[in-house]
């Protein structure tokens, strides 16, 4: 019998399967995180003093007075040379702290990636081979190669369980991390274990 003929509810159980597992998946990472990480006293202690940096960042960066430079043909040299250090100084304590912070997320994280590969393990034993929702239209071409990878026939709009649960993944998580106020801090865009290169001495 096609996929067509079966009825609404049989047609998209396998999509619905893939997509609660997603959620229960992304709330047990979650609960794992809280558990290794977010309620450790080093955690909030970090977090804290990265939202302190970054908001006396931009309050530094932020020109108090706009006009004062205009009205002044005589800058203060050394008064600027001493703002760019202290701008520097917190730049440094913003890095290092960010580098703590990604340090002590990797226990936890190398305990995600092993459920994470272990459900998806699961999902793919389950549903190998198999479509387990339509796409409404054909993808690009990019898209395709990954939306239908490891299915048979050609049909475009065939969506495979790992492109369903990448996409579930990748959404679910994220919101519920900021529902839940385990959102990266202020200040940690592009942080990590290797964060990007600082412009000024490129």
């Amino acid at each position: 019998m096609s996929s067509s003929m079966l009825p609404l509810s049989a047609r998209y159980a396998d999509s619905l399967v893939v997509v609660a597992i997603s959620i229960f998946t992304a709330f047990l990472c979650e609960f794992i995180s809280w558990i290794l990480i977010y309620r450790t006293s080093s955690y909030k202690s970090l977090k804290s003093s990265i939202d302190k940096a970054s908001r006396k960042l931009e309050s530094m960066k932020t020109p108090s007075n706009p006009t004062s430079s205009s009205s002044n043909p005589n800058p203060n040299a050394p008064s600027k040379k001493s703002r760019s250090k202290k701008i520097d100084r917190v730049e440094t304590s913003l890095k290092e702290s960010t580098r703590d912070l990604s340090l002590s997320k990797f226990k936890s994280g190398m305990v995600v990636a092993v459920v994470l590969f272990a459900v998806f393990t699961l999902l793919n034993s389950l549903f190998e081979g198999k479509a387990v929702a339509k796409i409404p239209f054909a993808p690009a071409s990019f898209v395709l190669k990954m939306s239908h990878r490891g299915l048979p026939g050609d049909d475009p709009t065939d969506c495979s369980m790992a492109f369903l649960y990448l996409l579930c993944s990748m959404s679910i998580r994220t919101n519920l991390q900021k529902f839940l106020g385990f959102s990266p801090p202020r200040g940690t865009a592009g942080g990590g274990l290797f964060p990007m290169p600082d412009p000024k001495t490129s």
